[in-house]
């Protein structure tokens, strides 16, 4: 499964940078270990910018001091725009 998700400029860059290699969403999509993340950046002002990246979560962790319904994804980018 594919999940399209907006993601905010302070945390994006650090996706870009490859500094940022996880993940901490409410679980809201029923995420799955092998799902696909398409990671958009995402402004108020100005909506979707042009970068993009796709990555597969490759472990997923839920409970363990999580609030409840969130989880902390592990992800490994395949391609970027």
């Amino acid at each position: 499964m594919t999940h399209d998700l907006k993601t905010q400029p302070e945390f994006f860059k650090r996706l870009w940078s490859g500094e940022k290699t996880f993940e901490i969403r409410k679980n809201d999509r029923n995420y799955r270990m092998g799902d696909t993340l398409l990671l958009r950046e995402w402004t108020q002002r100005e909506g979707y910018t042009e970068r993009e990246i796709t990555a597969t979560v490759t472990y997923l962790l839920g409970g363990l001091g999580l609030k409840d319904g969130w989880v902390v994804m592990s992800i490994k980018e395949i391609d970027r725009s």
